[in-house]
Formats: C-alpha cells, sequence, structure tokens
C-alpha cells in the first residue's frame, strides 16, 4: 500500500499564505520567486511554488528557509502568522 500523504496543518497553511503575501508585495511571480530560490542552491520550479502556496505540497524546512532567503527575510516571519493564529497549542507544550 502506499503511504498516505501527511495533512498540511495549521502552520503550513498559514506559512503557505504568508508565502504568497509576501511575493507579491515585493513584486515577484511565482516564476521569479522559484528562480531566485534555485539559484540559492535549492532548486525548485514554479510549479513547486505555486503547490506549496495552494497548501497541495508541504513546504519542508528546507524550502522554507530557501524561499525565505529568497525573500530577503527572517524564516521565522513566514511562521509568525501561524503562531499569532494558532497560540502556541500543540507546538511542544507538555
Amino acid at each position: 500500500m502506499p503511504p498516505r500523504p501527511l495533512a498540511i496543518g495549521p502552520a503550513g497553511h498559514a506559512a503557505a499564505h504568508a508565502i504568497e503575501r509576501t511575493r507579491t508585495a515585493r513584486g515577484y511571480s511565482q516564476r521569479q520567486l522559484a528562480a531566485r530560490v534555485t539559484a540559492l542552491g535549492r532548486p525548485m520550479t514554479f510549479t513547486a511554488l505555486s503547490r506549496i502556496e495552494r497548501t497541495v505540497r508541504r513546504c519542508d524546512i528546507d524550502d522554507l528557509v530557501a524561499i525565505a532567503a529568497a525573500l530577503g527575510i527572517a524564516p521565522q516571519t513566514l511562521l509568525a502568522s501561524a503562531l499569532t493564529c494558532s497560540g502556541t497549542a500543540g507546538l511542544g507544550e507538555t
């Protein structure tokens, strides 16, 4: 049986929306941002970026760091809205 894909959680959705908002605010097309990410050493197609923004594809940590660098921001900036939207529930609390 093929492995079942993991669902994208609230932090993933928030990061995806933050990526899209920041990209459009910077005036980059998906193709331009994907090229910038690739130039930084993390190969990415605009299709992969589109799937991340539409939450069809998970954004792994390496993608997140490279996308943030290509946007000229810190990775935690893309995660900040996830923390403010959902609080810290489920993020390592005991």
